[in-house]
């Protein structure tokens, strides 16, 4: 029997005082409010009976995934499909106005569609999909937990609500430790819940990472 639940949750926050668009970048981990966060989402699913818990390979989400590894005596199992996309903006500070001044970086943002700064949004939705798909079908009932990154999760979100994956960054729902809930119903993957245990952090928290 597959898992019956599947817990999309999104890494706490990064310590990042300078702001970088930090990507796949080695050396960002969590901050001490980062910490709290990942605590904060993993206490949300106490008592659940959660089997089976997967990360990112990045130290962000690794670092994540240690308060449910912890809480629910779970080993951290890691997957390369649920990383943070390429993104050419990755080690700098992404801005409308640096683009404008910078020629070398106008190629980059012509089709925001695809988008072209970065890993297309159907590869990142096709290799999210395929990882849920593995995860889901390999434990035996229970719930999964799998700590990724926003973009990823926001690309499973819309695909699930049949909503164009070409979107705004500046508007997306899901914040620093949010949980996207999703389940199997008649052959299909819908979304059945989506929470936020770390909102009383959220005001003060940095907030860079992709686009």
């Amino acid at each position: 029997m597959p898992a019956d639940l599947v817990h999309l949750v999104r890494h706490g926050e990064v310590e990042n005082p300078d702001g970088i668009l930090y990507g796949r970048l080695p050396g960002y981990g969590l901050s001490a409010r980062g910490r709290r966060m990942a605590e904060l989402a993993a206490e949300a699913l106490d008592g659940r009976p959660v089997v089976a818990l997967v990360a990112s390979p990045l130290q962000r989400a690794q670092e994540s995934a240690a308060p449910w590894s912890a809480r629910f005596g779970l080993p951290v199992t890691t997957d390369e499909r649920i990383i943070e996309p390429t993104n050419r903006f990755e080690g700098g500070r992404m801005s409308a106005r640096r683009i404008a001044t910078t020629p070398s970086q106008w190629g980059w943002v012509v089709n925001p569609w695809r988008p072209s700064w970065g890993e297309p949004y159907r590869a990142v939705e096709a290799r999210m999909l395929a990882a849920i798909d593995a995860a889901w079908a390999a434990a035996e009932g229970g719930e999964v937990v799998m700590v990724s990154h926003q973009m990823p999760i926001v690309m499973v979100a819309r695909s699930l609500a049949g909503r164009p994956l070409a979107h705004d960054p500046r508007h997306r729902r899901c914040t620093l430790s949010s949980i996207t809930t999703i389940a199997r119903r008649d052959g299909r993957w819908v979304e059945v819940g989506y929470q936020e245990p770390a909102a009383g952090l959220l005001q003060d928290a940095i907030d860079t990472g992709a686009v």
